[in-house]
């Protein structure tokens, strides 16, 4: 996923809490916020330090954004994916489908 379809900064991701539409499951919480400001869509992606190592939490956020890069996200919505502790006994095929299924349920699918 390019660097431009990054939330960055921390005042973003409070904005796109706030909006409160959010979908979840045991696994992720997903929040999303539409942004007219922007020609495409935006994520960011959080994960806790007892995840597990610093090695263990790139590698699932290396998955995440590889799932949420090959959907096809409708733009000018912001979204902030929060992975639990529970995640990282998910494979990338399990990853794939609680995400998708998560923003299905978002109706931000083109």
């Amino acid at each position: 996923m390019k660097k431009e379809y990054r939330v960055k900064k921390g005042s973003e991701i409070e904005m796109i809490m706030k909006s409160r539409q959010s979908t979840g499951n045991r696994f992720f919480v997903v929040y999303k916020k539409e942004n007219h400001e922007n020609e495409h869509f935006r994520a960011a992606i959080s994960v806790s330090k007892k995840f597990g190592n610093a090695v263990k939490r790139n590698k699932i956020k290396r998955q995440v954004r590889a799932v949420v890069s090959k959907l096809d996200v409708s733009p000018k919505n912001d979204l902030f994916i929060i992975i639990k502790n529970s995640a990282n006994t998910l494979d990338f095929g399990d990853i794939k489908k609680h995400i998708t299924t998560l923003i299905k349920k978002q109706n931000i699918l083109r």
